[in-house]
């Protein structure tokens, strides 16, 4: 299959080099042009995934009309910021009948909308559009560990055909077709990565951790739910799944972003260190403003957003969710 891949960060590298190594062709392509023609002469993404070369079948290219040439699936694999214009130039290229599987994670600033809808919203004619989400970190996917994550459309019979056509001992696929599911589990996992990452740096133990990660959950199946979701999609790959390894993981980037600001950095300071895009931050609020839409009671949500306001410090974040009334699980 020729994918086409949009974003050039350490996932997008990192699915490149992944579907290239199991017999795909695969162009990779990001706006930034200098950027591209360094990877094209290095063969290796030193920015963002160093270590890792790209297989002979990936093509690097600065033209995105050149990497979009006989394409069969575009992954877009940009911050959700970029995604929106990443859609319209799909549109814009005359390819927005392409089959589009989005990988980032979050809701879109400002609308409120999950990645699939955005897309939906920029190419209202493709009836072939889903996400990929689950439990999956760059770094070990490029260097061929196993992983499991979910491939998610309201097309059913598409992404059948897509999981069976993609799937590898390596990167296991399943098949959903709760893609509201899906892409809520992947959105709000990373804003509950930050909370457990604060509480690991301000050393409160594993006991809260356990109940950082167990009430978070909660709190993404309450949303997950009234924003029309399936409740067991939460106990997979895309809500349990995804939510343990980014509370967890030593490679979780917003998890680093709560044991940043436990340490009592400043969060521009925190996203400097790291270099990369935490999608927990910016999402924050729009889950905030959503669980507000639909009633839906996210106190993790809300002191996180207190802290990020500088309303809260650290410690009282944490405090503050011990000392909420009692009450029925």
């Amino acid at each position: 299959m020729k994918i086409t891949v949009m974003g050039a960060g350490s996932w997008g590298t990192a699915l490149a080099i992944h579907f290239a190594q199991h017999g795909n062709e695969v162009a990779i392509w990001a706006r930034n042009a200098g950027h591209m023609q360094t990877l094209a002469q290095e063969r290796e993404n030193k920015r963002y995934l160093p270590g890792f070369a790209l297989p002979q079948g990936v093509a690097v290219h600065t033209e995105l009309a050149d990497a979009l040439q006989g394409a069969e699936l575009v992954l877009i694999v940009t911050s959700v910021a970029g995604l929106r214009d990443s859609a319209q130039l799909l549109a814009e290229h005359g390819v927005g009948h392409l089959p589009v599987l989005t990988a980032c994670k979050g809701f879109e600033q400002d609308s409120g909308l999950l990645t699939f809808q955005v897309v939906k919203e920029v190419l209202p004619e493709n009836d072939k559009i889903g996400v990929l989400s689950g439990p999956s970190f760059a770094q070990e996917l490029a260097q061929q560990l196993p992983c499991a994550v979910v491939l998610a459309s309201e097309n059913k019979a598409w992404i059948e055909s897509l999981v069976a056509d993609l799937n590898t001992q390596v990167m296991r696929l399943y098949g959903s077709e709760d893609v509201i599911g899906v892409a809520v589990g992947g959105a709000v996992k990373n804003v509950m990565a930050i909370a457990t990452g604060l509480s690991d740096g301000l050393e409160y133990g594993l006991n809260a951790r356990a109940a950082l990660v167990t009430r978070g959950l909660a709190e993404i199946t309450r949303l997950a739910i009234a924003m029309g979701a399936k409740p067991k999609t939460m106990m997979g790959l895309a809500g349990i799944g995804d939510l343990i390894l980014t509370c967890t993981g030593a490679l979780s980037r917003n998890r680093r972003v709560g044991l940043g600001l436990a340490e009592g950095k400043e969060l521009h300071h925190v996203l400097k260190e790291i270099g990369h895009v935490s999608e927990g931050v910016s999402t924050i609020e729009e889950v905030f403003n959503t669980a507000c839409k639909y009633q839906i009671d996210m106190p993790i949500t809300q002191t996180l957003l207190q802290l990020i306001r500088k309303e809260l410090t650290a410690q009282q974040v944490v405090e503050r969710l011990m000392e909420r009334e009692a009450r029925f699980e």
